[in-house]
């Protein structure tokens, strides 16, 4: 997995969900997602799913039993759409 993978998920997240006052740096690799760390939510995680399918090509169904691994971190998200995605 590549730093421009990471940076590519922190423009999308911080574009894609509007993220006002955030900038990339202020996004740390192993920080949370939701709760304590950026906060986000389930309406969040589903714009994230459908972000990730348009750019990239990978498909995150609700029922997945990986999805709190998959969405625990910007670092496991990047890990996740390195090793799945088809763009």
């Amino acid at each position: 997995m590549s730093d421009d993978l990471i940076g590519q998920l922190k423009t999308m997240l911080i574009e894609g969900l509007r993220l006002e006052d955030i900038v990339p740096d202020d996004l740390a690799p192993d920080a949370a997602l939701f709760g304590e760390g950026l906060g986000l939510d389930s309406i969040d995680a589903l714009e994230i799913g459908v972000m990730l399918d348009r750019q990239f090509g990978v498909k995150i169904t609700s029922g997945d039993e990986r999805n709190h691994q998959i969405f625990s971190s910007l670092h496991s998200l990047a890990e996740f759409v390195a090793n799945n995605r088809t763009r």
